[in-house]
């Protein structure tokens, strides 16, 4: 089976791999779409923690069941999404239902090989079967997921100004959950074209220009008062300790961006606030599920999401141009050939 692999940071090789054998209680997947996300492009660029190379890449995965082995109750030809999170049930996390930040996770396309191949083999407790929703929309539920499980992190409600720091797909993904709360939805980004997308797309309440002042947007545009929660997603360390200057007294912020470098804060500034500060990492399966329903229900949109498209005889060769601010990629989708 053709296989991409990131070999080095910077570097995909396409290469022939023997097709997998599901073992027990696994079943084997032909994959039918992967999106690309920002995990890809760190990984690709050398900015991703918990990462060794060789890896092959891709964790946004929808397919069919190819074959199933020992034990398992779902059938060859069901449509499925993966949920790329491999926990091991039995840690205080998981206990505590917590598998998302399980303390031994393997991540697909992180920890260990992902689904950048025309098979993968998983557990079968990792693919779920759904109907009316197509390949594509099912390869990005796990990025909505994440945006989703962000929001719930926050405890946003109705009326609360939320500011989301990035306008990329997890960005967009914490809007839109964050818009189905009933908050008013700020968001700011660097790249003014991907500010004017989220207002024509989804009708966020207004935008602030990352490359200007701020605070001073923030101000103007909350009478003072400034966002109740910040959400980000940029992995950008400046953007992520200016969240604690431009944070409501009282409010909430929630990391979703994962960087290797060190966050500091004033510790003054923090405390006079009393800030509440939430690390967002992965989802759940209760996420995932409120994705798949609000996508079959219209209340979130996954087609102006997929900006770019291609086969995967032409990945690696658009992946490259992709990882660039230039190309406008919001979120792109490979289509297996």
């Amino acid at each position: 089976m053709k296989t991409i692999v990131c070999v080095k940071p910077g570097v995909l090789e396409q290469i022939e791999a023997p097709v997998p054998i599901p073992d027990k209680g696994e079943v084997l997947v032909k994959i039918k779409s992967i999106g690309i996300c920002g995990t890809d492009i760190h990984a690709y660029g050398g900015n991703q923690p918990f990462f060794e190379y060789p890896r092959v890449l891709g964790h946004e995965l929808s397919g069919t069941i190819e074959t199933v082995g020992e034990g398992v109750s779902l059938n060859p030809g069901m449509s499925v999404y993966i949920i790329p999170y491999l926990n091991c049930g039995t840690c205080l996390a998981c206990r505590n239902s917590k598998p998302n930040c399980c303390s031994s996770i393997e991540v697909l396309g992180v920890h260990r090989d992902g689904g950048m191949s025309e098979y993968l083999c998983v557990p079968e407790s990792a693919v779920v079967v759904t109907e009316g929703l197509s390949f594509n929309d099912m390869a990005i539920i796990e990025c909505l997921a994440i945006g989703a499980h962000a929001v719930e992190r926050a405890n946003i409600s109705e009326n609360q100004t939320v500011l989301v720091q990035g306008a990329g797909p997890i960005g967009i993904g914490a809007m839109q959950f964050a818009i189905r709360k009933g908050a008013r939805v700020l968001v700011s980004d660097i790249q003014q074209d991907k500010l004017d997308f989220c207002v024509k797309e989804y009708g966020v309440s207004g935008t602030i220009n990352a490359l200007g002042d701020v605070n001073q947007q923030l101000s103007e545009a909350t009478d003072g008062e400034f966002p109740s929660v910040i959400i980000d997603c940029t992995g950008s360390v400046q953007a992520m300790q200016s969240s604690f200057t431009n944070l409501a007294h009282g409010g909430t912020i929630v990391f979703v961006s994962v960087i290797k470098k060190p966050i500091t804060f004033d510790d003054p500034e923090f405390h006079k606030r009393e800030t509440t500060l939430l690390g967002s990492r992965n989802a759940t399966l209760s996420d995932f599920e409120r994705v798949v329903a609000c996508l079959k229900d219209g209340t979130v949109k996954s087609t102006a999401l997929v900006t770019h498209k291609t086969k995967f005889n032409m990945l690696i060769e658009n992946f490259q141009h992709w990882v660039k601010p230039e190309s406008g990629v919001i979120k792109a989708v490979v289509e297996m050939d």
